[in-house]
């Protein structure tokens, strides 16, 4: 009887120190085996896991397509911008990682007239919205492929660019999911990622929704990609370009 009784004063005393320290459990339980945090205690817009500091975003589900869809978009993103400035090649393969409907993946297609975009998405009702745009605007050149959380799903260094638009704040893995990625670039390859400023208090967007340029540049400096630039051409948007070193680039370090 002692024994039992001993047994749930521990499991009591356990339990208790997890609910006054969130992240207790999560730490103890891999504190060396992952680079993430689970917080009970945390803002409503995210899921309670921690990535380098950051809360990571909840995910806009397939029943947002609508939005990504709006008309007023371009007034309000100009993602025209953002493709105006990604020197693309005839013959480049596009990566749009969370393509969702396929908004940025067929206003970049017509200009790859050799290459391809992959419209990379974890939803699969995505991905058939994807495949009705490619009937309805008769686009061949874009090919839908079905991630997973944590894998993009990408063949080793068969990208030259990899896009995100608003969508790597919300990525539950991030560090597989990029480093997924950089083994899909080909050496040199870019990732361009466009986020809502963080800085700027004034932007209105949920702040989980918005990252800053450091914290940005700290987690992809994290999976070994390399800054080159940020362009603030947008209006409320960072637009930041990095790339996957080569070997020669490799060798003279």
């Amino acid at each position: 009887m002692s024994n039992f009784l001993h047994f749930i004063v521990t499991l009591v005393v356990i339990l208790s120190c997890s609910l006054l320290n969130p992240t207790l459990t999560a730490q103890a339980a891999s504190s060396s085996t992952t680079v993430y945090e689970q917080h009970i205690i945390h803002n409503p817009d995210g899921i309670g896991k921690y990535y380098m500091g950051r809360e990571i975003a909840k995910v806009m589900g397939y029943t947002g397509a609508g939005w990504l869809e709006r008309p007023r978009r371009e007034a309000e993103e100009q993602p025209s911008k953002v493709v105006n400035v990604l020197n693309l090649k005839p013959n480049d393969v596009v990566a749009d990682i969370g393509a969702g409907t396929g908004y940025l993946s067929f206003r970049i297609a017509p200009l790859l007239t050799a290459g391809k975009v992959l419209a990379v998405d974890v939803q699969p009702e995505m991905l058939e919205i994807i495949e009705l745009f490619k009937k309805e605007k008769n686009i061949t050149n874009v090919e839908p492929v079905l991630a997973t959380l944590t894998d993009p799903n990408l063949p080793p260094e068969s990208v030259d660019l990899a896009l995100m638009v608003d969508a790597y704040h919300e990525l539950e893995y991030p560090q597989e999911v990029m480093q997924g990625i950089v083994k899909a670039l080909k050496p040199g390859g870019r990732v361009v990622l466009v986020e809502y400023r963080g800085e700027n208090p004034f932007i209105m967007i949920k702040g989980l929704h918005k990252m800053t340029q450091k914290q940005v540049c700290k987690e992809m400096q994290a999976v070994g990609l390399v800054w080159r630039k940020t362009k603030n051409l947008l209006p409320q948007q960072h637009l930041i370009v990095f790339e996957k070193p080569d070997s020669s680039d490799l060798l003279t370090r």
